[in-house]
């Protein structure tokens, strides 16, 4: 069963209140009247400044989902690109509910875009600007195969299945609420004079075409390419009936962020006409591994695991205080959880351990797995204990204790000396102990009188910490923690 999930608070808002006439207001967070000068606005250079976009989709089997401990998702994938060719970083906020997606662009100020398979409708277009299209899809009725389909002939098959959508009347059809799956269905019932009754529920598409494929609920309807890749997934159902027209789908940004409208459909645009479009549209939408993927222990949509040793990093994580999650994305970083890992240097294990560091725990290179484990949460303890004389912040500790844990903790004091030397913080990591550890490589820097350790190569622990982080917020957005 899919789970609605945000990284942080969305303030939601019916979307009935949104809609005046032929405009759009904004509710503001915290209130309950309509304030105009409490309108939240940003736009592209703002993004710049602030050097982040944050975006908002959907968790489902194409747009984001974690596999092997891995965030993937073609929307995912196109927010990365797009937002390393603007040169800002990305955050990604991620719920099931439509109306918190759409909440999080309009009413408050956690998003500059939602990033999904949005229908471009005309009433949408009146709560937000459309970007170019990234894909075409049509709209399907999802049905579920006669319960002996495998014994019957496809002629006989055909025969049980709904193909004309005439004979929708009076079929029960639960479709999720807030989609354009609803106004279609009221448009197709004036075209074919009858009743089709129409049942909103707060279910994500893939969660109603699994309750279609076990018999829970008769109907839905869904993107067809979504679909097709459930049928992958569930060989009793059909998806083969279109309701609509081929419709455009894209993402949206507030009706005032004109400069980021057009750097994303100048960038769409250019991007679909590219090999690497095609494959990645390929990737999710047309690959023949898509259901080994989705029913993998692994992928945290089905299986809800990222790695055969989440019991190990649960356990040894809650008794010291640490997110498991946390351990897990550094598990990830080092080893891509193999236990068999051995690096240039002589590190190994899951956590990639080095022998000397291992020693202290008593695990060698043929230690049981569970024992790396725990010596690596052991070692990120004596890390942070050993910081906290130094940095009282948690969460700004946190920072250099994943660097100290990359390249030595040595290293991080003399980054920290460099920065106190040149008039930085020494207590702040992101533009100001993070520029003297990734030029610790360079010789009027590792060669200062104040630098005891010497040579580092600091693009190292300067990414390290960037990408556990990045990836410990996609595991916070999947898994409870």
């Amino acid at each position: 069963m899919l789970k609605n999930r945000a990284v942080k608070t969305v303030f939601i808002v019916s979307l009935s209140i949104l809609i005046i006439g032929l405009g759009y207001l904004y509710w503001p967070r915290g209130g309950s009247e309509v304030v105009e000068d409490d309108i939240y606005t940003t736009d592209l250079s703002e993004i710049k400044k602030k050097g982040v976009l944050r975006a908002t989709t959907n968790y489902n089997s194409t747009n984001y989902f974690i596999y092997r401990g891995q965030p993937m998702g073609f929307h995912l994938e196109l927010l990365k690109l797009f937002a390393n060719h603007i040169g800002v970083e990305l955050e990604v906020f991620v719920t099931n509910d439509l109306e918190e997606n759409f909440a999080c662009l309009i009413s408050s100020s956690e998003c500059d875009i939602i990033a999904m398979d949005l229908t471009v409708t005309r009433s949408r277009s009146q709560l937000f600007s459309f970007t170019e299209p990234h894909s075409q899809t049509r709209q399907v009725l999802v049905q579920r195969l006669p319960d002996n389909w495998y014994s019957m002939h496809s002629a006989q098959i055909e025969d049980e299945l709904i193909r004309n959508q005439l004979d929708l009347a009076g079929k029960t059809i639960h479709v999720q609420r807030n989609s354009a799956y609803v106004a279609r269905l009221n448009h197709l019932m004036e075209e074919i004079g009858d009743t089709i009754y129409v049942v909103e529920v707060d279910k994500e598409v893939e969660t109603l075409i699994e309750q279609v494929a076990n018999g829970e609920i008769g109907y839905t309807i869904s993107d067809e390419n979504l679909a097709q890749v459930n049928e992958n997934y569930y060989a009793n159902i059909d998806a083969k009936t279109p309701i609509s027209f081929h419709q455009n789908l894209a993402w949206a940004v507030r009706h005032d962020s004109n400069e980021l409208l057009e750097a994303i459909n100048k960038w769409m645009v250019d991007f679909k006409q590219t090999r690497q479009y095609v494959s990645l549209y390929n990737k999710y939408f047309k690959n023949p591994r898509s259901a080994y993927i989705a029913k993998s222990q692994f992928n945290t949509l089905r299986g809800g695991n990222i790695s055969a040793y989440d019991d190990y990093f649960k356990e040894f994580s809650e008794k010291n205080g640490w997110d498991w999650r946390l351990v897990a994305s550094v598990a990830f970083q080092e080893s891509r959880f193999d236990p068999t890992a051995v690096s240039w240097a002589g590190a190994f294990g899951v956590m990639q351990l080095m022998p000397r560091t291992a020693a202290k725990y008593n695990v060698y290179q043929n230690s049981p797995v569970v024992d790396n484990i725990a010596a690596g949460v052991n070692y990120l303890n004596l890390l942070d204990n050993r910081l906290k004389r130094h940095i009282e912040d948690d969460e700004e500790r946190l920072k250099f204790v994943l660097a100290a844990y990359n390249v030595g903790i040595g290293h991080v004091l003399d980054a920290r000396r460099l920065a106190e030397k040149h008039g930085k913080d020494p207590n702040v990591w992101k533009d100001n102990v993070d520029y003297f550890i990734l030029n610790k490589s360079k010789a009027n820097y590792y060669n200062d009188p104040v630098v005891k350790y010497g040579y580092a190569r600091g693009s190292e622990p300067y990414h390290y910490v960037i990408e556990v982080l990045e990836r410990y917020e996609h595991y916070k957005n999947a898994l409870d923690g």
